[in-house]
């Protein structure tokens, strides 16, 4: 097995492929990820993973990085990540206007929120450089931008008063369902369908629970059986409420509603519970896979699969823009030619091809590039 080949790399590359497949609406095998089986979804465990591994990143390999240099190295992603999200939207839009010309129907020019970009588009692409306005589908990387230009101020807070953290993040998250606080869009009125303020909560979770020797990591590593035990009902009570309709009735639950209601936007308590229950109760497989490489029957599928979710997780910018991309490909396909099993089955396919593709690319772009000259 790859020594690179760790669990929180694996459910990234899971994550991925989940969004893929979750942002082509129709799609035979959408039926099937995890958004139908829970009131949480591949987002939640995208952003989560995302504040793990800046714990892995700030004390990886048991050498703690410098203040500095994760202030640094985290702008840096920030900008990474900006330029990755204007890049794959301006692609989506000259996606969208060919379709338009080459089939002769405007209508797709109105997909995804993207109608402002041709009816108006002075306003539309400030908007669009100023992650004000976002078409749908491709509004992940924007909450990632911000909550990476977040991480510094969780990282100093972490260094400085370890203990502080968590309560800060929940209890700002709570002001922000109470109040309903968010960020606005602009030209077109709204607000973000990701709302930064409250998925940070996610993130810094993520962070939080990544250190293994102190505060609520060490405590779940301690009591992580009675916590799956306490997780295995909620995760049930998660896939009922899909499969029965169960939902709260907005009308009907009390002020401030957002604590009651399941709501994406707002990561809203409800979501969050069930995701971490989730977390808790599959947070057992990986080893167990891990385990099934060792039946000689089972090796070599059981190592390609963590071997490809794997590069795809160590890769998730790169495979995140082109799976985005790949999406809409296929949304417009499907919109022409109609779905069929086969059909949906050879999109899964391909795509899937093309991210693994896309993420050996930027392996082996890094394993041959020539090393900087000895000063």
């Amino acid at each position: 097995m790859p020594r690179e080949a760790n669990a929180v790399d694996f459910w990234r590359g899971f994550a991925l492929i989940t969004i893929f497949i979750d942002h082509i609406p129709g799609l035979v095998y959408s039926h099937y990820t995890l958004a139908n089986f829970s009131i949480s979804d591949a987002a939640d465990l995208f952003v989560f993973l995302a504040g793990w591994s800046l714990r892995l990143m700030a004390e990886g390999g048991g050498r703690v990085m410098p203040t500095r240099n994760i202030m640094l190295r985290l702008g840096g992603r920030a900008l990474e990540i900006y330029a990755a999200q204007v890049l794959i939207t301006m692609i989506a839009i000259a996606m969208l206007a060919g379709s338009a010309i080459e089939f002769s129907n405007p209508l797709l020019l109105q997909w995804h929120n993207a109608a402002a970009v041709f009816n108006d588009p002075v306003p539309a692409h400030i908007g669009l450089a100023a992650l004000t306005h976002q078409l749908g589908y491709f509004d992940i990387l924007p909450l990632y931008v911000v909550l990476m230009l977040m991480a510094p101020f969780f990282a100093l807070l972490d260094r400085l008063a370890p203990q502080l953290l968590l309560p800060f993040s929940v209890a700002f998250y709570l002001i922000v369902l109470a109040f309903r606080l968010t960020l606005p869009t602009w030209p077109v009125s709204g607000t973000w369908f990701f709302n930064p303020l409250a998925w940070q909560v996610v993130f810094v979770l993520g962070f939080v629970l990544a250190k293994a020797d102190a505060g609520p990591g060490a405590f779940v590593r301690r009591h992580i059986r009675w916590l799956r035990v306490l997780g295995v009902p909620i995760v049930i009570l998660g896939a009922l409420t899909h499969q029965f309709n169960w939902w709260p009735d907005p009308t009907k639950v009390p002020d401030p509603k957002l604590f009651f209601i399941a709501d994406k936007t707002f990561v809203t308590p409800m979501r969050l519970i069930q995701f971490l229950a989730l977390v808790a109760v599959f947070s057992i497989t990986f080893p167990y896979i891990r385990k099934a490489a060792e039946i000689e029957a089972l090796r070599r599928p059981v190592l390609a699969l963590i071997g490809l979710l794997a590069m795809l997780g160590r890769n998730s910018l790169h495979v995140f823009c082109i799976g985005s991309l790949l999406s809409l490909t296929a949304q417009i396909a499907r919109f022409y030619y109609r779905g069929t099993v086969w059909i949906d089955t050879a999109v899964v396919i391909f795509g899937i091809i093309v991210m693994a593709v896309t993420a050996w690319l930027a392996e082996a772009r890094q394993r041959f590039r020539a090393p900087a000259p000895a000063c």
